[in-house]
């Protein structure tokens, strides 16, 4: 948790920093092909990076709450009852593996980017 914390404001700038750098890299490297350029979209990768880091971090924090949150709905008898709790634990379920679908986008639009940047170094100027 006290790391989750800690990322959120490097995070928040990061990302949003990340994809400016990237996206200026990409198109100071098509107008220029400087070496610079390449540097620079590497060096938003970082950044944007931040993110997936963000998200893996958010991951066990988010899946301990909905266990919790679980206990605490059946300590207190909020749900009484199979078919509440079956409800309760679907719907806690769903709340959980949205975090997991979050850190699968985050890694996969990093895994996109890093692929932009690593083709961009192939590329030859006629």
């Amino acid at each position: 948790m006290r790391l989750r914390g800690a990322l959120v404001p490097a995070v928040s700038i990061g990302s949003n920093l990340g994809l400016i750098m990237i996206m200026g890299g990409l198109l100071l490297q098509s107008m220029l092909g400087t070496q610079l350029a390449m540097q620079i979209a590497w060096l938003g990768v970082l950044f944007f990076a931040g993110g997936a880091v963000f998200a893996l971090a958010t991951l066990p924090v988010e899946l301990n709450a909905s266990n919790r949150a679980r206990k605490l709905l059946s300590q207190t008898g909020i749900i009484q009852g199979g078919r509440e709790r079956d409800g309760v634990n679907a719907v806690l379920t769903a709340a959980a593996f949205t975090y997991v679908a979050g850190l699968a986008t985050a890694i996969l639009q990093l895994l996109y980017f890093v692929s932009l940047v690593s083709g961009m170094g192939g590329r030859r100027r006629s």
